[in-house]
């Protein structure tokens, strides 16, 4: 259900199909939105499509529904499913369940790619065998099984939606990372805290005695209610001193500690994790700086999809007492709060491209007010003209942060990785 346009559900279908299975699969995208994907898996003449739409009949004859994220909480065709008492799983949480290796598992509002992939890079550099999954653009979890046997193991990345596959099979990682939990969302979960913070339970609900939880200090009251067997550790989010990480923002060096703590459970030196450290690059899209064009430092921030990311991009890279950052801002609407991000934009740019969007128009009058601040504000529609009227009035000295603060859906983009290759694309070209 869900075979979508990130490569994930194309290569779980892939896995199932070679290995016998009957597919069918239903996506509400039509046959040419999915073209590339089904481009894929033209090969199997044991998969028959239903696109377009779903259809009651699909969930209720099946030996198991494979459900991608961001399927609706009261979705009709998953209810008929369990009405029919037919099992209906997840992608990351089938793989651990059957892979057989410890996991670790990461989560979080922001922070968790990093962490993520940090924790992977420490092991790894250790002499470890790992394997990277969850959400993890490209990577089908399903076909992570046929690496399993040779490895010692699993670090996956879990958003709240393959968070939900844990909670339905009623089991967690054997070392949690809670990263963080802020406003997010609110566009799927209705603007309910509450149901946003029952699925990313789900990383420490079904914990054992000896499993690991680890937290930093802000989440340790969200955790009272719940009845836990597992050790918990609390992150101080400081590196030791003389330690060098060198992602900028003080919220990369907590990332960074929550990714010793784990390796530490794990038995790896401090000599081992600090060579480590040191050469770990950024992610794309996350705080990556990209390139220098005539004096001006460009960064791409694109993963930034919430107002907290983008406060910490502005904090990073920009400088209250110079105000030299001019941000791009704007995309779909999550129905968030962006009063704190307003007074922060005061403080630390010059000036505001407006990328126009449906989210972007919510706080346009707002920003435009910054003119009488000395802020000069463009108001800019697609991601070209965007781009360009920013590279055209940043002076040298300048830095250019795209960090959207919104999500990426809308009518330009395909997905979030789509907005950030075209963003990369364009910045390449600069002269």
């Amino acid at each position: 259900m869900g075979l979508g346009l990130l490569g994930r559900g194309v290569g779980d279908a892939a896995f199932l199909a070679q290995y016998g299975a009957k597919l069918t699969i239903t996506d509400l995208k039509t046959k040419e939105q999915l073209k590339e994907s089904l481009k894929k898996l033209k090969k199997f003449k044991n998969i028959k499509y239903v696109l377009g739409k779903h259809r009651l009949e699909d969930f209720r004859n099946a030996d198991f529904i494979l459900k991608a994220a961001g399927v609706p909480l009261n979705s009709p065709y998953i209810k008929e499913a369990r009405k029919n008492k037919i099992p209906v799983e997840m992608s990351a949480s089938l793989f651990a369940k059957l892979s057989g290796i410890p996991v670790i598992g990461i989560t979080g509002t922001r922070g968790k790619s990093t962490v993520t992939h940090l924790i992977a890079h420490i092991l790894s550099s250790a002499g470890k065998k790992v394997i990277l999954g969850g959400n993890v653009r490209g990577v089908s979890n399903l076909q992570l099984l046929k690496k399993a046997k040779k490895a010692g193991i699993a670090v996956l990345e879990l958003d709240s939606w393959q968070l939900q596959g844990f909670g339905d099979s009623k089991i967690s990682p054997h070392i949690a990372v809670f990263t963080n939990f802020l406003p997010d969302h609110f566009n799927y979960y209705k603007g309910s805290m509450s149901k946003y913070f029952s699925d990313k339970a789900n990383i420490f609900k079904y914990q054992k005695k000896g499993d690991v939880l680890i937290v930093g200090k802000k989440l340790f009251p969200f955790l009272k209610k719940f009845k836990l067997k597992s050790k918990i550790f609390i992150s101080s989010g400081k590196l030791q001193r003389g330690w060098d990480f060198y992602l900028p923002g003080e919220h990369n060096k907590y990332n960074a500690q929550l990714a010793v703590e784990v390796v530490k459970c794990l038995g790896v030196l401090n000599i081992k994790i600090k060579k480590a450290l040191v050469t770990f690059t950024p992610l794309s899209g996350r705080l990556e700086f990209l390139r220098t064009v005539r004096g001006i430092k460009i960064y791409n921030d694109n993963s930034s999809t919430t107002p907290e990311a983008t406060i910490a991009g502005l904090r990073a890279v920009g400088d209250v007492k110079k105000r030299k950052v001019v941000l791009i801002i704007g995309g779909d609407d999550k129905f968030l709060d962006m009063s704190k991000l307003l007074k922060e934009i005061s403080k630390f740019c010059a000036k505001v491209v407006l990328f126009n969007e449906k989210g972007t128009r919510t706080i346009r009058d707002r920003v435009l007010e910054f003119k009488k601040k000395g802020i000069e504000v463009y108001n800019e529609e697609g991601i070209k003209n965007t781009v360009a009227r920013a590279f055209t009035v940043a002076k040298k000295g300048e830095t250019i942060l795209f960090s959207p603060a919104f999500s990426s859906f809308g009518k330009y983009f395909k997905n979030e990785y789509d907005r950030g290759d075209q963003f990369m694309a364009i910045v390449k070209k600069l002269k």
